[in-house]
């Protein structure tokens, strides 16, 4: 496996090794031991598949109470991953990164507690894994409105199909400090 760093030095792009032959491939995709020694220590506890089509926008969603660490990778399709740093006394509070994680780069990205997370399916369709840290509580589900023009984030999409919760979230201007985590 190979690490790379994104411009969070908490967040990190994780690359499989690969071995392909006649028959297809084989990969790690998660090795307790490799994670460790890359930092991420967390216990997993929850594991979710979602299925996307192309144009759907998921997030910005965190956990205010029970903080989630996701590992997060795409087995069918392409999507734009982001992570926004919503940490209230971080300096780099209210700043975020992308990637493209997709079937063929098999990429994974690590995201832990006090950041929120989203992606946009790019593809016709995507499905989307990640493993939790922490179980998911509705009632303690927050989130940060996707098109907010102070973090410009640059989906590449004006009009994506969003869910009803999503389309209702804050601006992060407009969340209480008590609902970012520290």
């Amino acid at each position: 496996m190979k690490l790379i760093e994104t411009t969070f030095p908490e967040v990190l792009l994780i690359e499989p090794t690969v071995r392909h032959d006649e028959r297809g491939f084989f990969f790690e995709s998660y090795n307790q031991r490799d994670f460790s020694d890359f930092g991420i220590a967390l216990p997993f506890v929850q594991d979710n598949h979602s299925m996307s089509i192309k144009g759907t926008l998921r997030g910005l969603h965190y956990q205010i109470e029970h903080p989630q660490g996701k590992l997060c990778r795409v087995v069918e399709g392409e999507v734009l991953d982001v992570v926004l740093d919503i940490r209230r006394n971080s300096s780099r509070f209210g700043e975020h990164t992308s990637t493209v994680l997709s079937a063929e780069n098999k990429r994974q990205i690590y995201i832990p507690p006090g950041f929120a997370h989203g992606f946009l399916v790019l593809s016709d369709t995507a499905e989307f894994l990640y493993k939790c840290s922490d179980f998911y509580y509705q009632g303690d589900e927050r989130g940060v409105l996707w098109n907010d023009a102070e973090l410009g984030i640059d989906w590449g999409i004006d009009d994506p199909k969003l869910s009803a919760k999503d389309s209702r979230l804050p601006r992060l201007v407009d969340i209480l400090p008590n609902d970012l985590p520290s």
